[in-house]
């Protein structure tokens, strides 16, 4: 699809592309650990991120800790994130589409972290998942159904 005829949503925030992509990892880890679903509601920020997951039980302190190993292979492994942009009737089989705007355009990018993650997202990435430094889970906290995590990477 040439990119010059492409029609895509206005994407309003400038995330910080290694925090930002450190969450598309994050989200799949936690996906492919608890079989939820991407986060319900996130904040990402260049100092710290958080991000909001429904569980029906609060994670032990090695299951998180697991987790946070599991990001830092996935970065450590230097995988590609690279985009390619579809139409909604080529967007491949259980990929949500959910989150998208009501007003979402028939144009999506989807980026992928080399076989590890896709997603339909406009915002920043970095070239590959080395770049995104060291992933650390600072705090959590689960109330009622809702597991929070703060997370911070830092530049190798």
């Amino acid at each position: 699809m040439p990119t010059e005829t492409l029609q895509l949503n206005e994407h309003n925030k400038a995330e910080y592309p290694p925090m930002h992509t450190a969450e598309h990892i994050l989200n799949q880890t936690m996906m492919r650990t608890f079989g939820c679903n991407r986060s319900r509601i996130n904040h990402i920020e260049r100092k710290k991120s958080k991000c909001n997951y429904d569980l029906p039980t609060c994670p032990t302190e090695e299951q998180i800790r697991e987790v946070e190993a599991t990001v830092n292979r996935i970065i450590a492994a230097d995988l590609e994130v690279s985009e390619r942009y579809v139409t909604r009737d080529e967007v491949p089989e259980g990929i949500d589409l959910s989150k998208l705007p009501e007003d979402a355009s028939e144009t999506l990018r989807l980026v992928y972290v080399g076989d590890y993650d896709v997603c339909p997202c406009l915002g920043a990435h970095v070239r590959r998942t080395g770049e995104i430094g060291q992933f650390r889970i600072s705090s959590t906290n689960y109330n009622e159904g809702n597991f929070r995590i703060v997370f911070r990477v830092a530049a190798q």
